[in-house]
């Protein structure tokens, strides 16, 4: 076999004179549609008009023009069944070896964030997809080419043999199909957004891949690094890597923990995560000042982690920054004097992440996580506590400043893995206690870590305390203000204890698990 026939019909025409100039001079006939056709006559490539194959005019603004039995017939024929040769003879239909189709931009379109409804639904393609499919279908005859990048390759194969290998069919047909999987499910996620139905009875996501990683959470699982489409700014996906080696798995992880947390405060913040939890978290009036209570939350467990700043780092941030081994920095910008300090060590990762972006693109989000066959998902958890709301439960009242580092905590503890305490004083984390199997293990751990700065501090629970233990030890310890969801039916049993020992607590209604 030999490939004597191409039909070509690109949205995206990068690539394709060049390569159609080509497939010309190695004896390869074109046909062509629309402004595909246009420019390829233009540009001086002999080309065949879709309408004189089908003998039937592209019609309807060019929503019917390659939807003829001629076209798929010559796509879908088994070149090496008898009854299809005769079928092809005896209604005069040619054989097309050959399929150069790229489709409507639905995704460009969809991303204008003034496009219409009807403008999306206009760019969602029909042929395009239909002829990608019969080829890919019948890829035991027919080459299909869906990305420019595979020109090259396909060009070099036609030239040696006069036809592509087996091999790279079954690969460019692997490759349709994942293009117009991708594309279908690109639509139908934007009409489940459009019709209000972000949890449909059948979910289909696509995802394209950033980088391979060199492996996953350990050196034996392989791992990758993929975007969703139309990913929001302010995400690790969209982020600028200005220096060190390549990000890892765990690295991915950890920096994605410190981003959300970093971006529940507008006032100047910066947080440091180990595994997935905050280690410590500051508020300043300035990101150096933030830093500084970060980092004496906790100056041992740092060593090695991530850090995250909601402002961009100043030369003064970054020469305190430098003082500790740190794998990733990521803030919205660095100044050049910043850069100049953090550039000298080799291996540090900085992260440019622009904006962060609106409280909308974080509401909107949904997280996906995967379990022994089969998936989960729920809204992502963007709750923020509203002060009206907070149910005062004791005698004291908590005094103001109480009531500004229980909100601090409990807008940290949400981001700590269950069971989780928090303990907050002078706008910083001063001790956490993370993923215990039951709450006072937490607390004892985050009072511990603590040591004498538990004193005067106030606690945030994630969920409510099911006796008053924990209030019991948060007295011991000093604590003055408790802040946590209640609903526990011993609530009253931890009120009265706090009574008794003249803590403020109050419930904001609210849970936050995070498993």
């Amino acid at each position: 076999m030999s490939i004597k026939r191409a039909l070509v019909s690109v949205s995206d025409k990068q690539g394709i004179v060049d390569f159609c100039r080509e497939l010309s001079a190695l004896g390869v006939e074109i046909i062509s549609t629309g402004g595909t056709s246009s420019l390829l006559a233009k540009e001086g490539v002999p080309v065949i008009g879709i309408s004189e194959v089908t003998g039937f005019p592209e019609i309807m603004d060019g929503r019917v023009k390659t939807l003829h039995p001629a076209v798929h017939s010559g796509l879908l024929a088994v070149r090496d069944n008898a009854e299809h040769q005769q079928q092809m003879k005896e209604l005069e239909l040619g054989y097309i070896d050959l399929v150069v189709v790229n489709l409507y931009p639905f995704q460009e379109t969809i991303a204008k964030p003034d496009v219409s409804y009807e403008e999306a639904i206009e760019n969602i393609d029909i042929g395009g997809p239909t002829m990608l499919r019969s080829g890919a279908k019948n890829h035991a005859f027919v080459s299909v080419v869906v990305d420019s990048s595979d020109y090259s390759a396909v060009l070099e194969e036609i030239r040696k043999d006069g036809d592509t290998t087996l091999e790279t069919r079954k690969r460019l047909a692997a490759k349709v199909f994942r293009h117009t999987a991708a594309y279908d499910a690109l639509i139908s996620d934007y009409m489940s957004n459009v019709t209000g139905d972000p949890l449909p009875e059948r979910l289909t996501v696509t995802y394209e891949k950033i980088q391979d990683l060199r492996y996953g959470e350990n050196p034996h699982q392989k791992a990758a690094f993929y975007r969703k489409p139309l990913a929001p700014a302010g995400t690790l996906t969209t982020a600028e890597q200005l220096h060190g080696k390549e990000l890892s798995y765990n690295n991915i992880n950890d920096a994605n923990a410190a981003l959300q947390i970093v971006k529940e405060f507008n006032e100047p913040a910066v947080v440091a995560v180990k595994h997935m939890n905050p280690c410590g978290v500051g508020i300043g009036s300035n990101v150096c000042e933030a830093y500084q209570k970060a980092y004496h939350a906790d100056p041992t467990s740092i060593f090695g982690g991530i850090v995250a700043a909601n402002r961009t780092i100043d030369a003064a941030t970054a020469d305190l920054l430098k003082d500790i081994f740190l794998e990733i920095i990521l803030a919205p910008d660095f100044t050049p004097e910043a850069l100049e300090i953090l550039t000298k060590k080799k291996n540090l990762r900085l992260l440019k992440m622009g904006e962060f972006g609106s409280s909308e693109d974080r509401n909107s989000q949904f997280l996906l996580t995967s379990i022994d066959g089969g998936m989960v998902v729920q809204e992502s958890d963007v709750h923020s506590v509203n002060v009206a709301e907070l149910n005062v439960v004791t005698d004291r009242k908590p005094t103001e400043d109480e009531l500004k580092q229980l909100l601090f905590g409990w807008k940290v503890v949400k981001h700590v893995k269950s069971n989780a305490i928090v303990l907050a004083a002078d706008n910083m984390t001063v001790g956490v206690g993370a993923g215990q199997m039951n709450r006072v293990g937490s607390a004892k751990i985050a009072i511990e870590q603590a040591g004498d700065k538990a004193k005067g501090s106030v606690l945030a629970s994630d969920a409510f305390f099911p006796m008053g233990d924990t209030v019991e030890f948060a007295a011991k310890a000093g604590i003055t203000a408790i802040i946590q969801p209640g609903g526990s039916i011993k609530d009253e049993e931890s009120i009265k204890a706090a009574n008794e020992h003249g803590i403020a607590m109050v419930f904001t209604g609210v849970r936050h698990f995070k498993h």
